[in-house]
């Protein structure tokens, strides 16, 4: 089970750890740019709060979205919450901007994957024009052109990403009202499986 964040600037704060672990990774080469992919998943928030609203898909309980984008091994390399009634689309963009100019390697610092894939919830062609404008080509699935199964040979990586934070019970079921508190437990899980990651090839 995680441990509690002080209260104090708790977000910004597991953010900035986040961020130096996906430092060290990038000095060894370990963060795999050329894909991308996002999704987001819906948890139960039943004392409510900011960023939380009723979940159409699920008899419009309490909830809230955790919304994710990972590397193409699945390492988390953006994580963001908002209400489960906001729509996927809206965060297409928003998680893009949100990745970290990591450095750790001579040259710039790199930011943009090469491909990023999602499913039909983030279809539009906006997006895949915006996408192309910043050199990242669009694998979005489109209604009646992709199967599932072509699909999921490449986003079964962010899923699983999404299983891994919730196996803890303060991300299964959100308690904290605060959005700044339940982002920085959030921010904290990313931060342990890209340790983990760095165990493993570091």
């Amino acid at each position: 089970m995680l441990a509690s964040p002080s209260r104090t600037d708790a977000g910004r704060r597991w953010q900035r750890v986040h961020e130096a672990i996906l430092r060290r990774l990038r000095e060894q080469d370990q963060i795999m740019w050329d894909r991308a992919c996002v999704d987001a998943a819906s948890v139960p928030a039943p004392a409510g709060g900011e960023h939380t609203g009723r979940n159409p898909t699920d008899r419009g309980k309490v909830g809230s979205k955790h919304r994710l984008l990972v590397d193409e091994r699945g390492l988390p390399l953006v994580a963001q919450i908002s209400g489960a009634q906001v729509h996927d689309s809206r965060f297409l963009i928003p998680l893009v901007e949100s990745i970290p100019a990591v450095k750790g390697l001579a040259g710039q610092a790199r930011k943009r994957p090469g491909k990023l894939h999602a499913d039909r919830a983030y279809v539009s062609k906006a997006h895949r024009a915006w996408l192309r404008s910043r050199g990242s080509a669009a694998r979005i699935a489109r209604y009646g052109v992709e199967s599932r199964e072509r699909l999921g040979r490449w986003r079964w990586v962010v899923e699983r990403t999404s299983g891994w934070l919730h196996r803890s019970r303060r991300l299964r079921i959100r308690s904290e009202r605060r959005a700044e508190m339940h982002q920085a437990f959030l921010s904290l899980a990313c931060s342990l499986i890209c340790w983990r990651y760095v165990e493993r090839f570091c």
